[in-house]
């Protein structure tokens, strides 16, 4: 086996990705503080033609050189728009047609590994602050919630993990239904 240059993945250029057609998804991000975590959060959208990335609350903003480390351009690719509310913002992604889902524990909450989805709905999924989580208002104006099924000792992944475990299980699961 011999590993691939860059040249031989056949990616797509900052203009052809815009011109694309994007996964039914866009994600929250609520109150993220770590500049690296925003950063793989873009990089991980551009992976998988996340429609749009929005900025809430404390989430700071491209250009930013931390964000721009971790990104490695994906925030030349990757629609993305701040709120500064993001109660607000999950209430008018909702009316808009879209399914909203906190990535969080909580009470009655629906394991990733059983989540059904459709090919015919759009999804927003909502990640959260590294301490606090989303927060619980954010929460309460959701459709749901999914949890990431964990068995070890530590009750939580980091943000950047847990967008790209949940975007790669959605993201699958849609295609795999189109297929």
């Amino acid at each position: 086996m011999r590993k691939l240059k860059n040249e031989e993945l056949n990616r797509l250029d900052v203009e052809a990705f815009k011109e694309a057609e994007k996964s039914p998804i866009v994600i929250v991000l609520d109150n993220i503080r770590s500049l690296n975590n925003i950063g793989s959060v873009f990089r991980t959208s551009d992976a998988f033609l996340i429609e749009k990335i929005y900025l809430c609350g404390i989430t700071a903003q491209p250009p930013h050189k931390d964000i721009r480390k971790t990104a490695l351009g994906a925030t030349e690719s990757v629609a993305w728009e701040y709120k500064e509310n993001t109660v607000d913002l999950v209430k008018k992604i909702a009316e808009d047609g879209y399914t909203v889902l906190s990535i969080e524990q909580a009470e009655n909450a629906i394991m990733l590994n059983e989540l059904k989805v459709d090919v015919t709905k759009k999804y927003a999924l909502v990640f959260g602050n590294e301490v606090k989580g989303v927060s619980q208002d954010v929460v309460d104006a959701s459709h749901n919630v999914i949890e990431i099924p964990q068995y070890g000792t530590k009750h939580s992944l980091n943000i950047s993990v847990s967008a790209g475990v949940v975007v790669w299980d959605l993201w699958s699961k849609i295609n795999a239904l189109k297929a």
